[in-house]
């Protein structure tokens, strides 16, 4: 507590007097119902790209951008959400992702080509970044004490399942009732979270920041940083990672991000209080979902296309296979809520979670294309707990360091770099993989007239379409140049395991090294 005293991240307001238990009920099922939907859009709307290709006869580019679109829009814009919920307050914020978001889904659902769709897909990537900006402000606003932990664990919880099982229910609604439906579903879940808004409204006493202006070039300049990053690492299989166009796009990132910082120095209310960055203890705990993006959410995004191109799974069981790696979600989060509630350790238990994701990355280098997946087991299992302990800790241990009026600029912040981080991380991993599996059978594949550009032929396997670069050979050499490209794709994977596990360690290291030191010297240095 003193150390919190000390610190100017901590306002001594207590905050607005809370609403009543009923009010806050509503307010919790108002904003968890809409987190819900955000997730299974980043992780379901993939299952849907074949089918709107189809109906929609699209290429494979703006394909994509169905996916990319929305990835990208959200990741780029959730720290302007942050600052915007402190000026105009997290209610409004929220109410209006929501509107956003709920309008976009609607354009997505009459959508007549696949430009449009992609335009709206941006949009609701927007209104999803606000929902999950002023979502979590909000509840940090209205619950205190062992219910914020209570609640943040719930939080956790929803977007877990949102995230795991996302590709599940969309697979389900296209098979019953079309790809639309899709988006359908998103559009009533957000009609009926918007109803309880006048309520929302009526009950929240909110802290906002006083006579602030929305900062319009801090916010463009982030979100160019941020485009131009995403780009190169998309780019890198295709250009070469030490081309001059990705260099470029990476150069132009550090420059961008140097103008912001010295641009939000200069503001007197800036979208991004760099003494909030500059906080040991806050950054270290923004840094834990960031290894989860990398430890966890790559292998809940490319995993299942391992399981079907390399061990020959059809999609049901490889959806079956990966409970392994998601069940924890179902239930750890409320236990570490309440076990940080008796006394354990927060730090303690993110400590561990990181751990666990450096152990479950060497684990899953078992992986092989006819694997027992006994033996695979427990590694998916230790990785989905790594990521299940702190999901639903680091939200309430963050917005504890700072004051009120500060949380919508804290939460976007942290769901910035957890969100940011998961589209890096993503990225990064379809871009290595890509590279390395053009790298095994660049010379190979010489060999094998009509298989085509051996850069394609990489990034489709990468996807996890073997089958498609297979038919483009003689029938009479298909199967060896399957052999060939499993093989190839078998070791990429592998590769970029022991880059992935790599990268937790070192993330551990440094959030190990940020929480050590003493409180009054962060205090300080903030």
């Amino acid at each position: 507590m003193a150390a919190q005293t000390e610190s100017p991240l901590v306002g001594e307001d207590a905050g607005p007097r809370a609403p009543g238990h009923q009010r806050r009920t509503l307010i919790l099922v108002a904003v968890l119902l809409a987190v819900f939907v955000v997730p299974t859009s980043i992780s379901g709307t993939g299952v849907a790209l074949p089918y709107i290709g189809s109906d929609l006869d699209a290429g494979l580019v703006p394909l994509q951008w169905v996916v990319n679109a929305f990835n990208v829009a959200f990741a780029c814009s959730t720290l302007a959400w942050g600052s915007i919920a402190d000026i105009i307050g997290r209610v409004r914020a929220f109410a209006l992702g929501a509107t956003i978001y709920a309008a976009a889904s609607l354009v997505s659902v009459l959508a007549g080509n696949v430009i449009l769709l992609d335009v709206a897909r941006a949009l609701a990537g927007i209104g999803g970044a606000a929902i999950f900006s002023g979502g979590t402000a909000l509840l940090s606003t209205v619950f205190e004490g062992p219910a914020r932990g209570r609640v943040f664990a719930l939080f956790g919880t929803v977007a877990g399942i949102g995230v795991s099982f996302g590709p599940s229910l969309s697979g389900a609604l296209i098979e019953s009732a079309g790809w639309r439906w899709v988006f359908a579903v998103h559009v009533i879940v957000l009609a009926v979270v918007l109803l309880a808004v006048p309520t929302m409204r009526r009950a929240v006493q909110e802290t906002r920041t006083q006579g602030a202006r929305i900062d319009i070039l801090g916010s463009a300049l982030f979100v160019l940083a941020m485009l131009l990053l995403t780009t190169g690492i998309a780019q890198g299989p295709q250009w070469g990672w030490t081309g001059p166009g990705v260099l470029g796009l990476f150069a132009g990132t550090v420059v961008v991000l140097a103008i912001f910082a010295a641009v939000e120095k200069r503001k007197e209310h800036p979208m991004l209080d760099l003494s909030i960055v500059t906080n040991r203890r806050f950054m270290a705990i923004c840094l834990v979902p960031v290894a989860g993006s990398f430890g966890f959410v790559t292998m809940l995004t490319y995993l299942p296309s391992y399981l079907t191109a390399a061990g020959g799974y059809p999609s049901g069981a490889a959806g079956a296979i990966m409970l392994m790696l998601t069940a924890p979600m179902l239930v750890l989060p409320l236990v570490t809520a309440k076990l940080v509630a008796k006394g354990v350790s927060a730090i303690g238990i993110i400590h561990l979670s990181l751990a666990l994701l450096v152990v479950g990355a060497v684990g899953l280098e078992l992986f092989e294309p006819d694997i027992n997946l006994g033996l695979v087991a427990l590694p998916m299992v230790i990785t989905g707990t790594g990521y299940a302990l702190a999901a639903g800790l680091v939200d309430g241990q963050a917005l504890a360091l700072v004051a009120p009026e500060r949380a919508g600029m804290a939460a976007g912040f942290l769901n910035t770099m957890r969100l940011g981080s998961e589209a890096v991380a993503v990225a990064v991993y379809g871009s290595l993989l890509a590279t390395v599996i053009n790298g095994r059978t660049r010379d190979g594949i010489a060999g094998y007239p009509g298989a085509g550009d051996p850069a394609t032929v990489a990034g489709t396997v990468a996807s996890g379409n073997i089958s498609g670069p297979a038919g483009q050979v003689a029938e009479t050499q298909r199967a060896d140049f399957t052999d060939l490209l499993v093989h190839a794709y078998d070791g990429a994977f592998h590769t970029v395991l022991w880059v992935l596990g790599g990268i937790c360690l070192v993330l551990l290291v440094l959030v190990v090294a940020l929480l050590s030191g003493r409180e009054g010297g962060r205090a300080a240095a903030s």
